[in-house]
């Protein structure tokens, strides 16, 4: 069953919505100095924060909750939706949950009601009437599957509405764990760049308000036309092009439609030695014989690896591109890699673009991957 984006909002280390998608447009790299860590110790220096001035680490440790709480009000009221008069559930998709303030907690002595670290009291504490919050925790796909999951609530006549969300907050540990991998600190996200160093975090939030499409009415921001899931534990942190293919082509059964008719891709294109190629590779499998195959753009060289909220900060991302008709490039890329060269990758400048449909792909460690296929009318 198709379902229609009717309320959106995101946070990034660029600021709100039409700041993001401004920086984006400029191929800005919004990547700074990392603070509240020791930057020797954990061998990376740099990172995509939230720049909020009142942002005091020490006062208010919860900074995922309190982005994902402002994105779904957002969210929920340009949609208009009222929970006291419907049933509003909430799903919200994160990797990392409020894992820094569990590490302050255990290093610092700064206590933390557990649970907080679910984000239902985030939540109600703006949306006190919704009728659920459900925390899914699946790595960088989680937003996807909380979409998925959405979905599913419409589709079951289980709600009148349903908001899908996804938040991070940089952690020491998930830090220290890409430093371990690294030979020397990451200095840039270069998705599918030659000679590309690693991946950096970055943070956020994201929300979207999902409607039956029959029941939206006029001037949905999209349409989900279907979300594949596949989980191939082929390794703890390796992609699977297997399961990355079979994810890509769930989410066409689904949504009906062909490799010809996708237009768009937003890569999950992390920066690094693995997935760049992998999911390259997928895409041939799956794009060949639909030449010239779609255009295909990532936004983490511009907002760092988001985590939990990536799929549905890409989500909008292609949303935006299919309507305003422009398709960012990918910042830091120049010169990709040769297991791309097949790939119409968008590089230097934004690309036009009359696609009516994208797809938005989403991977996780363990192989939990979700693509999403979504349309529009402009």
């Amino acid at each position: 069953m198709h379902v229609a984006i009717t309320g959106a909002d995101l946070l990034t280390c660029h600021g709100g919505t039409d700041a993001t998608f401004a920086a984006l447009a400029k191929g800005v790299d919004g990547s700074q100095d990392l603070r509240f860590y020791d930057t020797d110790r954990i061998n990376v220096t740099r990172g995509y924060h939230v720049d909020d001035t009142a942002d005091d680490e020490e006062e208010l440790p919860l900074r995922a909750g309190r982005w994902l709480a402002r994105c779904v009000l957002g969210a929920v009221r340009q949609a208009g939706v009222d929970p006291a008069a419907e049933r509003v559930s909430v799903i919200v998709g994160t990797g990392l949950r409020e894992l820094r303030a569990m590490e302050r907690w255990a290093v610092d002595g700064v206590p933390v009601r557990r649970r907080d670290l679910h984000f239902t009291t985030a939540v109600r504490e703006v949306l006190p009437e919704v009728t659920e919050v459900i925390t899914v925790s699946n790595a960088c796909s989680a937003s996807g599957h909380a979409l998925a999951l959405a979905q599913d609530l419409l589709a079951a006549g289980e709600a009148d509405a349903v908001v899908a969300a996804g938040c991070d907050a940089m952690s020491e540990s998930m830090l220290t764990m890409i430093g371990r991998v690294a030979d020397a600190p990451t200095p840039a996200l270069r998705p599918f760049q030659e000679g590309r160093a690693g991946v950096l975090l970055g943070e956020g939030a994201v929300a979207v308000v999902l409607r039956r499409a029959a029941d939206a009415g006029p001037g949905a921001l999209a349409t989900v036309l279907a979300t594949g899931l596949s989980c191939d534990a082929h390794h703890e942190t390796a992609p699977d092009v297997g399961g990355i293919v079979e994810a890509m082509r769930d989410a066409h059964r689904r949504a009906e439609v062909t490799p010809h008719d996708i237009g768009l891709v937003l890569a999950h294109g992390t920066g690094t030695a693995l997935n760049d190629p992998t999911e390259a590779a997928a895409l041939d499998t799956v794009f060949a014989g639909a030449a010239p195959g779609p255009l295909v753009t990532g936004i983490k060289g511009a907002i760092g690896h988001t985590s939990g909220s990536a799929a549905l900060m890409s989500l909008l991302v292609a949303a935006w591109a299919m309507r305003s008709g422009s398709v960012p490039a990918t910042a830091g890329l120049a010169e990709p890699i040769e297991a791309a060269a097949g790939l119409r990758l968008v590089i230097g400048e934004p690309a036009p673009c009359d696609a009516r449909v994208a797809q938005v792909n989403a991977f996780g460690f363990g192989g939990v991957n979700a693509v999403s296929v979504i349309g529009v009318d402009r």
